[in-house]
């Protein structure tokens, strides 16, 4: 926790950082890749940076920690920690690149703010900066320990033995450990990062939602092509474009702390978009288990051409105990008439919820707030509402 003087200090200055924070992360980044270039080529999401996404993110979460450890003094945000530091580890983030981050930090925080950064006020946003770089250096090594991926171990080879258009921009790539050992297993909900390399040498990282049963011998990843040009699609441009079977990739262990947690409760599954890749992976395993409390499968899409595994979505659906699905599209076939299919967005208001009943969001994040306000007004408590991002988390921002 903040000592007692640091915390008084930040709650009088953090609605001045709050409010310059957009500016100081600005300068931050771009002082950072000035002196190291080679973590925007080869660490950072060039996408992200060109969009400013990664910008929001981190001030969003610097604003929700320090809020944090003001408002609740004996707690911290776990939450939002375990979800960063899943990210960092399946990148590949070093201890040592906090002093790094550290200090251009506080060079903008300095350079934005000028006088009103005394030494006083620099010491306890010090205190904050370290208590939370800490704690996610700590988070992060047990993560790696925990998956045998030590430092310098992040990346393993995977051969393409499959691949399968989905749809006209989605494409699964099923890979096997080129070196002939097991693949280890993953919880159903998590991650993996794939590193590319682009021609123009830059050696570029996504993250993928594992698609297939847990217990599977090869990893399923599903990918969305990014149209236009610019680096926010160039990592799912180079997959669809360039890599065919018997190539290889490298891959990092499984990672994301949204994870299916077999509590017998009854669940509510909803997607849309791409954000159906993880939920598949959770109905391979509920069917597998034999999974008896009832299951709700939700889906927002364009139309039917658009959704991606749309047939294994309701298959596994159906194999369920209790599974019932509800597909939404906006622009259905004319002479649709399967029983799984709407017209128009994601509805819950006529949909039965059980009590009890735990919810796993993944789409778009205005899809996750309609979603999440729904259940909310039919009485699902917040604490069982958790919900997976695509890329930095925005929501912590209020984006």
């Amino acid at each position: 926790m903040l000592s007692h003087k640091s915390e008084m200090t930040v709650r009088a200055t953090l609605p001045a950082v709050g409010a310059a924070i957009g500016e100081i992360t600005e300068l931050f980044y771009a002082n950072l890749f000035e002196a190291h270039p080679a973590l925007l080529r080869d660490l950072f999401n060039r996408g992200n940076q060109a969009a400013g996404i990664q910008k929001q993110a981190l001030a969003g979460s610097i604003a929700a920690f320090a809020g944090h450890l003001i408002d609740h003094p004996d707690t911290r945000p776990d939450v939002m920690l375990s979800r960063i530091a899943h990210k960092h580890a399946s990148l590949g983030v070093t201890r040592e690149q906090y002093p790094i981050v550290h200090h251009h930090l506080f060079a903008a925080i300095a350079e934005v703010l000028g006088e009103a950064i005394t030494p006083e006020v620099a010491e306890a946003w010090d205190e904050v900066y370290w208590l939370m770089a800490n704690a996610l250096i700590s988070i992060e090594e047990r993560l790696r320990a925990e998956r045998q991926a030590t430092v310098g171990q992040t990346w393993r080879e995977w051969t393409v033995i499959d691949r399968t258009e989905e749809t006209a921009d989605c494409t699964t790539f099923t890979l096997a450990p080129a070196d002939g050992s097991p693949a280890p297993a993953h919880r159903p909900g998590q991650y993996v990062s794939v590193q590319v390399e682009l021609p123009d040498g830059a050696r570029q990282i996504r993250q993928y939602s594992l698609s297939n049963s847990p217990g599977s011998p090869v990893r399923t990843i599903t990918v969305k092509r990014i149209r236009g040009g610019g680096p926010d699609g160039e990592v799912s441009h180079h997959l669809h474009a360039r890599v065919r079977i018997g190539d290889r990739l490298h891959l990092s262990a499984p990672y994301g702390d949204l994870v299916l947690r077999d509590t017998g409760s009854p669940l509510l599954l909803a997607s849309a978009g791409i954000g159906c890749t993880p939920m598949l992976s959770m109905l391979a395993h509920l069917a597998e288990t034999e999974y008896g409390a009832p299951v709700t499968v939700v889906h927002g899409d364009r139309s039917q051409a658009d959704h991606p595994l749309r047939t294994d979505h309701a298959a596994l659906t159906h194999k369920l105990n209790d599974g019932a699905a509800h597909f939404w599209y906006e622009n259905p076939v004319a002479d649709s008439s399967h029983p799984d299919d709407r017209t128009g967005l994601v509805d819950l208001s006529a949909l039965p919820i059980a009590k009890g009943t735990v919810a796993y969001l993944c789409g778009p994040l205005p899809f996750m707030r309609a979603i999440r306000g729904q259940l909310l007004a039919k009485g699902v408590p917040a604490a069982d509402i958790h919900y997976e991002v695509f890329g930095p988390d925005l929501w912590l921002a209020g984006a």
